[in-house]
């Protein structure tokens, strides 16, 4: 596949007729809506030499809430090894907490795609946020935290999934080591039953830096306690903070390396965002706030405001910036370049694979990219 930066006066039909393609391809591949104006700036995947479409061979994963519209994980689901339902909660006394809705139709969703679905484990509380009051409790008391893994693993067994992930946040620094053991306690359970179990683990580059987020995690004790990890490498950018790249392919990169010093490379999944954000201007630190868009969302307000995309080559991510109702705004996103980065940073390093943070809105361009990116032939894979 192709990607073509779109240029001053490019319309999808000279592009088409430059690439000797059809106009129909473009408007697929990037979810363009009437009447399909560009932005310039904008990057395009072209389909110039089309060719089956098979899973990609490397582990895909992508996380989701039971409200998913059913065609975008429709879409979706061919490209996913694992679905990973976000997500069950539990009781300060192990009982677990399931989704509000009902998750039993994604489960056999993804069976029937041949995807696994994974349940997700988070320690929710009332509040709906990470609680690691509650985290405290589970990782210290040998006898409650038996009762929440005998009810993972009836409810894995009678619901169908495939496997846990165990995704805790804002783990107390004392915790770290009982939090490690609690990971490997699932995972002998979850194991027993033919399944593994993954972490997902902030974003460190080194053993000892400070942080609420970081503290309580221990990649080299995670790493040697789970199946396989999830370095949830995004949120540079984030709702609270200044405006920059979500994840920054400069910053990924350290964190990449750093796991590398701790986890054997084929236990690593490399996290990569599926949204972006608004930001107001100007900035101002505890006051602005960015909203959460998707990436074609982002490529639509461009587009609607007359704004020039650009492309950030420290970041190697794109944003631009507009002005709406007399206020200033700049977005940063993920396109096919910036995703084309991190699909690169996975073969360089002999990763396991990627996992998405989220997979609500469907952006089509990632996974044609990827799974050309990460091909084999149906053939290819009976043979080997």
């Amino acid at each position: 596949m192709t990607i073509y930066i779109v240029r001053a006066g490019d319309t999808i039909d000279t592009i088409a007729s430059a690439y000797g393609i059809s106009t129909d391809s473009i408007i697929y591949n990037n979810q363009l809506s009437y009447p399909y104006r560009l932005a310039l700036g904008q990057a395009l995947l072209l389909n110039t030499q089309p060719g089956p479409e098979e899973r990609p061979i490397i582990f895909t994963g992508g996380y989701a809430y039971p409200f998913i519209r059913q065609f975008t994980l429709t879409q979706t689901l061919p490209y996913l090894s694992s679905l990973f339902i976000f997500s069950y909660g539990f009781t300060a006394e192990g009982a677990l907490i399931p989704p509000p809705l009902d998750d039993s139709w994604m489960i056999a969703l993804a069976r029937e795609q041949d995807t696994a679905p994974i349940l997700t484990l988070t320690p929710f509380g009332s509040d709906g946020r990470f609680n690691n009051s509650l985290i405290n409790s589970i990782v210290n008391d040998s006898g409650v935290q038996q009762i929440l893994i005998d009810n993972l693993r009836k409810t894995v067994s009678q619901k169908g999934f495939e496997g846990v992930d165990i995704d805790f946040e804002y783990i107390l620094a004392e915790d770290r080591v009982a939090f490690a053991d609690f990971v490997t306690n699932v995972r002998t359970a979850i194991n027993r039953l033919g399944y593994p179990v993954s972490v997902a683990l902030a974003p460190k580059i080194s053993d000892n830096q400070p942080g609420l987020l970081y503290a309580g995690k221990d990649y080299q004790l995670l790493g040697e306690a789970a199946d396989h990890v999830l370095l949830m490498t995004y949120e540079w950018g984030y709702t609270y903070g200044p405006p920059m790249a979500v994840a920054p392919i400069n910053k990924v990169r350290e964190v990449v390396e750093y796991a590398l010093t701790r986890i054997p490379a084929d236990k690593i999944n490399l996290g990569i965002p599926n949204y972006g954000y608004d930001w107001p201007l100007p900035y101002e630190r505890g006051v602005t706030s960015a909203r959460t868009i998707s990436n074609t969302e982002a490529i639509e307000i461009a587009i609607a405001n007359n704004a020039a995309i650009q492309f950030d080559q420290v970041a190697m991510s794109p944003f631009f910036t507009y002005e709406q109702e007399g206020i200033s705004h700049q977005v940063w996103f993920e396109d096919v370049r910036s995703l084309k980065e991190k699909f690169s940073l996975i073969r360089e390093y002999g990763l396991r694979g990627a996992g998405y943070w989220q997979i609500m809105n469907l952006f089509r361009a990632n996974w044609l990219l990827l799974a050309d990116t990460f091909y084999i032939s149906s053939a290819d894979r009976f043979s080997s």
